[in-house]
């Protein structure tokens, strides 16, 4: 199938792309190439699918309403991927109204390019960060999750209403994802495996928030990937069982639906930090600091809906996914 990727050149975005061309797809990729991180690392994801007769690259912002519409109209895809985001709690701190732009405005551009276009299914990223307040674990899809504490996680909260009105309203299947802290070779640099690996092959001091004490259900990008596939080929269908006497927050009497891909396993941030250490061959220098603005101290991933659904669980170990990011890590940028 024809399948429109926005975010082509991100992290999560370019290992779909070639998952998708390596089972026989056609891939249509938009990406702006902002330079919110490093360009370079962008470009050079997109060079291992930039030959390949089957992959389309073009350049676009999703705020670009015409653009967004004539993309569409052109291409007719089959189904869409919406990755493309502004991405990052700390930075949505400092600049929310980049947030608005592309994470709102954005997302409103790819929900209309689907429904006047008979796109088949909409899958778009959601994110951990939705549960926000929560101190419930697991995190799970039919919990509530109405107290986000970043403009981030209230943008990504925002975007399963608007696809949920999508689907209602014009029948347009649509899932969302919640991805918990994926990491990974060809990471971003604005997150903290990258960071910390540069910073301990320079012998430079990394900032070690909540003393510590944080937990994230670590998800590696390869199982990422293969949640997003089987999510893709089984478009939302309406819960018949759906009551609004007892809403179900991850379903509908519309064709929607809300998945967490997670690893399902916790770990704390010091565990984490040991195995990279591990995987570079050096120590790292710590600064204990305390708890910041918009973090949340823990997450952990409910995926009994994804595993009933699609029949998958990711199942990369931290120590193996860790050691193939100090492998990558150390190779591209020749440490």
């Amino acid at each position: 199938m024809k399948v429109l990727i926005t975010g082509g050149a991100g992290f999560i975005g370019s290992a779909l792309a070639l998952r998708l061309l390596e089972r026989g797809d056609e891939v249509i990729s938009i990406d702006c190439l902002n330079d919110y991180y490093d360009v370079n690392l962008k470009k050079a994801r997109l060079a291992r699918t930039q030959d390949h007769p089957n992959f389309t690259d073009i350049r676009m912002e999703l705020e670009d309403r015409e653009g967004i519409a004539d993309l569409f109209a052109t291409h007719k895809p089959n189904r869409v991927v919406n990755l493309a985001a502004q991405a990052g709690v700390r930075y949505s701190i400092e600049n929310p109204l980049a947030y608005i732009d592309s994470n709102l405005m954005g997302f409103g551009h790819i929900l209309e390019g689907c429904r006047h276009n008979d796109v088949e299914h909409l899958v778009y990223a959601s994110s951990s960060s939705v549960y926000g307040a929560n101190t419930s674990m697991p995190f799970s899809v039919h919990d509530n999750v109405n107290h986000p504490v970043s403009l981030y996680a209230a943008t990504k909260k925002a975007n399963e209403l608007m696809a949920h009105t999508y689907s209602h309203l014009y029948r347009l299947p649509t899932t969302g994802l919640r991805f918990f802290t994926v990491y990974g070779p060809w990471s971003r640099p604005d997150m903290a495996m990258l960071k910390f690996a540069h910073k301990i092959m320079k012998g430079e001091h990394i900032d070690v928030f909540n003393y510590g004490k944080h937990q994230r259900d670590f998800t590696y990008i390869d199982d990422i990937v293969e949640g997003v596939i089987r999510v893709l080929d089984r478009p939302a269908q309406p819960n018949p069982d759906w009551n609004s006497d007892n809403p179900d927050t991850a379903s509908s009497r519309a064709p929607y639906r809300i998945y967490n891909i997670g690893s399902n396993n916790p770990t704390e941030l010091m565990r984490y930090i040991e195995l990279l250490e591990e995987s570079l061959g050096k120590k790292a220098k710590v600064n204990m600091l305390p708890l910041q603005d918009g973090d949340v101290v823990a997450t952990y991933a409910d995926v009994d809906d994804l595993i009933k659904d699609t029949g998958y669980k990711p199942d990369t170990k931290l120590e193996d996914g860790v050691a193939a990011f100090g492998k990558w890590f150390k190779e591209f940028y020749g440490y």
